[in-house]
């Protein structure tokens, strides 16, 4: 089988990853390598237990993506990457009274109550709380997920993508031009035709663009994000992923490196540009939070364009109207978590079998 995939983003990749598995089928990966790419701006929590979203759709797929992680990284381990920011960290979910702390448990310990991956989650208080993460202001209680992890995006993809590519996958930097005869995709690189059998659309925030001239279209609509990424003097190895009350977060990596992040902007297309604005934001938000903070070193802030599903649910499987067509998208600022599964579930229908997760409540069609 002749599998042309369409975008080399953290679900591109694992997709190609996980077909390559399979020495039956060729791959051939096109990329266009957008300025604002998702994937090359993330900075990711595996902590699918904190989240505040209660669809239980939504959440039986970002639970499951979660899970995933630990095959997933024992398996590129032994491939010999292991080069992509993760480590189990735990996560704090922070707290500012009491009456939120309440409400975290609330939440969370029923989720956790039968998932030995999430480790003994249990309450925190202040004095522990700065021991784990320095910088932290004064007064906060949290609860611990010994289990809460963190990734590097770009790395992760790279990864997969290394191993895919060792497994005889072929990885093409360009614009893929998606027409149709009929109800059936055929795709051109530079003007040739690339032979598929199967064309795999994970083009993250441009799939609408990329379905453009074969008059499809689905639910998913472009979010910028603004992250800012900055060094201190402290080693930061073990420091633990927070998840605060509201929208934002911040992590730590091995390289005295915490990130903090992020904006969710809509209405701004594909707008890459880095602003006052969202750098205000950010930046307010991590020096209230951790005011330890104040004198890090600003490295950089990154700038990427999430995929946001109009349903909040992921899109997964074969586009309606046409034989050839499956989608992933929509994972909008749950990528990293769902990302890697999302690739595995989409590599098992690519090859006929039954996914891991029922994938009916993630159809995808075309508007």
């Amino acid at each position: 089988m002749r599998v042309v995939i369409v975008g080399a983003g953290i679900l591109g990749s694992s997709v190609a990853y996980h077909l390559s598995l399979n020495r039956d089928v060729a791959i051939t990966v096109i990329d266009e390598a957008h300025q604002g790419k998702a994937t090359l701006a993330g900075a990711g929590i595996v902590c699918p237990w904190a989240t505040k979203v209660t669809d239980p759709d939504f959440y039986r797929f970002y639970a499951a993506g979660g899970a995933y992680y630990r095959p997933l990284v024992s398996a590129l381990k032994e491939k010999g990457e292991t080069e992509f920011g993760y480590r189990q960290v735990g996560a704090l979910v922070l707290a500012d009274t009491d009456e939120q702390l309440q409400e975290i448990e609330a939440r969370v310990l029923p989720r956790v109550a039968n998932v030995p991956e999430a480790g003994e989650v249990r309450r925190v208080g202040a004095a522990e709380i700065k021991a784990m993460f320095p910088p932290l202001r004064d007064g906060l209680s949290a609860l611990y997920i010994p289990g809460g992890a963190r990734v590097e995006a770009r790395g992760l993809a790279g990864a997969m993508m290394r191993a895919a590519q060792a497994n005889g996958a072929q990885l093409h930097q360009g614009h893929a031009n998606i027409t149709a005869e009929g109800s059936r995709a055929i795709v051109k690189l530079d003007g040739k035709v690339i032979d598929a059998d199967l064309v795999v659309v994970t083009a993250g925030a441009w799939v609408n663009q990329t379905l453009t001239n074969i008059g499809a279209s689905i639910g998913v609509v472009p979010q910028r994000g603004q992250i800012v990424h900055l060094r201190v003097k402290e080693e930061t190895i073990d420091w633990p992923v927070l998840l605060p009350q509201g929208s934002h977060y911040m992590l730590a990596f091995d390289d005295n490196r915490v990130v903090v992040g992020a904006t969710r902007e809509n209405g701004v297309g594909f707008d890459c540009r880095l602003t006052a604005g969202g750098q205000a934001e950010v930046l307010n938000f991590g020096l209230a939070l951790a005011p330890g903070l104040a004198d890090a070193t600003h490295i950089e802030t990154r700038v990427g364009i999430r995929p946001m599903a109009e349903s909040v649910k992921p899109l997964i499987g074969h586009l309606s109207g046409f034989e050839n067509i499956l989608i992933g998208n929509g994972l909008g600022a749950g990528g990293l978590t769902m990302g890697p599964l999302a690739g595995k579930l989409l590599s098992q229908v690519a090859l006929g079998q039954t996914p891991d997760l029922d994938l009916t409540p993630y159809a995808v069609r075309s508007l």
